[in-house]
């Protein structure tokens, strides 16, 4: 888009300019008697004048942009100043038309003659949103490929467009919990601009970084420097290009906290790639520490990670000393002999319906009737069955071995 605009300004540029001279050479070397408008100048030479405006509006963008580049700043800068630009050349062709008819004080009556209603107008957003726009191009306190942020109305978004009385943004989130562009456009009113404040996080150079971190937590036992490295080369590795262009090497910082030390891995980023950043060395730290033993890192409750795998491990092998529980069709058992105190049942349905049955009944089965006598858990039992459950976790009494043997054969 930037070449095209670079490229159409400097054929609007020539174009211009060679219309200024065929208007100039047809005033001199053609023998024709020209009309002599009121001003004292022939219709070629108000041709001419309109067409040297425009060539000089064009020239004026062109070395403008040329300008921006030199200063290594982006070109959007320009094509915002080029609009502006354009505005006041429409302004100078009609007075320049004006004033070859004589027809400027016309002009200056009319202006005069609705200069209040002008200023009324002035008063009311739209021409609040014009004179932000023109506030805008010429501060330029942020541009398109900006990200900026609204504070107030918990906005932000890349600016994609910057008009006469609006500032298009692809919001930032919104929709997705990160700081990504979702492709969904948002309409400002310049008008906002002069009470609202805009953070721009990316004022100072065209590929815009920002400081980020990434926080890890390591148990108290493990090896800090190790800890240090596997941060620091992460983040060099990810971020090699960025820190290249800036010259900031990624740091850490430290907290304690009751289950071991917060890591605080902070490098610049590029703002519009920072949840990809993050994520990368989020995931090359996490690789790392699982293949380093110096290393582990802090769980709440249960202190580090490892430390919660080798309980699940421990877990796992007790429940293998375990009896067998299987889920048994509760057509197959025998309806317990036994009156139920429904109020003694109560609190068991409850318990069973928000938590699930936390305990297998006991059971024995009878191969002749291919049946099975519950030996504990009635209650339970008759809980699950007003719950509606067509099978239950059971323990068949006797069949741990044997379970264990066909599986083993």
């Amino acid at each position: 888009m930037e070449n095209q605009f670079k490229k159409k300004t400097i054929v609007s540029l020539a174009i211009s300019a060679a219309v200024a001279v065929v208007f100039f050479a047809a005033e001199n070397y053609l023998p024709f008697d020209w009309q002599v408008l009121e001003s004292g100048i022939t219709i070629p030479r108000m041709f001419m004048n309109v067409a040297l405006i425009l060539a000089a509006t064009f020239l004026l963008t062109v070395v403008t942009v040329w300008l921006m580049q030199a200063k290594q700043k982006p070109i959007a800068e320009g094509m915002m100043l080029s609009r502006l630009y354009k505005l006041i050349a429409f302004f100078a062709v009609i007075l320049s038309i004006g004033f070859a008819f004589g027809k400027l004080k016309a002009f200056s009556d009319f202006f005069a003659m609705f200069g209040g209603m002008l200023l009324g107008w002035s008063l009311q957003a739209p021409v609040s949103g014009f004179a932000a726009w023109i506030l805008v191009s010429v501060k330029r306190p942020f541009r398109p490929g900006d990200r900026i942020q609204f504070p107030s109305l918990g906005l932000v978004g890349d600016v994609k467009d910057i008009g006469a009385m609006y500032t298009r943004l692809d919001q930032v989130g919104g929709s997705i919990g990160s700081e990504e562009a979702v492709g969904r456009y948002i309409l400002v009113p310049n008008a906002m601009l002069f009470n609202q404040v805009v953070i721009n996080y990316t004022v100072k150079q065209e590929a815009a970084y920002m400081l980020d971190e990434v926080v890890i937590r390591i148990t108290y036992d493990s090896d800090w420097k190790t800890a240090e490295r596997i941060l620091l080369d992460a983040a060099r590795q990810v971020t090699k290009e960025i820190i290249e262009k800036t010259g900031s090497e990624p740091y850490i910082r430290s907290d304690l906290y009751d289950y071991g030390v917060y890591l605080r891995l902070r490098y610049q980023t590029q703002v519009q790639r920072r949840a990809e950043i993050s994520y990368n060395i989020n995931k090359m730290i996490f690789q790392e520490f699982q293949n380093n033993p110096n290393v582990d890192m802090a769980i709440p409750y249960i202190y580090s990670s490892k430390a919660g795998a080798e309980r699940k491990e421990a877990d796992a092998s007790k429940h293998k000393s375990m009896p067998h529980i299987q889920d048994i069709d509760m057509s197959h058992i025998q309806e317990p002999d036994l009156k139920v105190d429904y109020a003694e049942l109560e609190p068991i349905i409850e318990s069973i319906s928000t938590q699930g049955l936390l305990q297998p009944i006991l059971l024995n089965r009878n191969p002749i009737k291919g049946t099975y006598e519950i030996l504990a858990g009635h209650l339970r039992y008759e809980a699950c069955k007003r719950l509606g459950w067509r099978t239950i976790p059971a323990i068949i009494q006797g069949e741990k071995s044997d379970i264990r043997d066909s599986k083993e054969h």
